[in-house]
């Protein structure tokens, strides 16, 4: 009895994969679709591109706790800590971020990077385009992670610019 059960069930798989053959196939053509985002669609829980933000006045949210770092299983999120002074404010703390990298060649976007932030700094975008033949391009910089400021013009090219500007 059980070989006329497994002969059903392979029959009953067979004619699943014989009716899928027969069907037109469908393709989303995602450089050239529609949509914003060019056809690509995302799930709101998506976990792309790492995104450094910024508060309402402009200043980065990063205190450089270190938490996201020691949350961080692979390893991959290196920060140097700085002190912020009246002349130049760069955060809203008493430290900020000197430098904020993240290696792509580790990151397993596993989100408790995210999670462990105490100030929301950190948080994943929309950013799905980091393929790379090249290894060095995939660690991230802070400059490359932070969220531009608008009130910002172009012309500002170091931290102490912008401390200047924002003050």
């Amino acid at each position: 009895m059980s070989i006329v059960r497994d002969a059903a069930a392979i029959a009953k798989g067979m004619s699943i994969t014989l009716k899928q053959v027969f069907q037109p196939t469908e393709v989303e053509n995602y450089p050239d679709g529609k949509g914003p985002m060019r056809g690509a669609k995302f799930e709101e829980r998506f976990r792309g591109k790492h995104q450094l933000q910024r508060d309402e006045n402009g200043l980065e949210k990063c205190v450089a706790c270190f938490l996201c770092a020691a949350a961080c299983p692979s390893n991959c999120i290196y920060i140097e800590a700085a002190e912020n002074t009246e002349e130049t404010r760069i955060s809203s703390a008493e430290r900020y971020a000197k430098v904020y990298n993240i290696d792509y060649n580790r990151c397993i976007f596993c989100g408790y990077c995210v999670e462990a932030c105490p100030t929301d700094a950190i948080t994943h975008g929309h950013g799905f385009e980091l393929a790379s033949l090249n290894a060095t391009t995939l660690v991230m910089r802070k400059e490359d992670l932070l969220i531009p400021t608008p009130m910002l013009p172009d012309a500002v090219r170091s931290q102490k610019d912008q401390a200047e500007i924002l003050a």
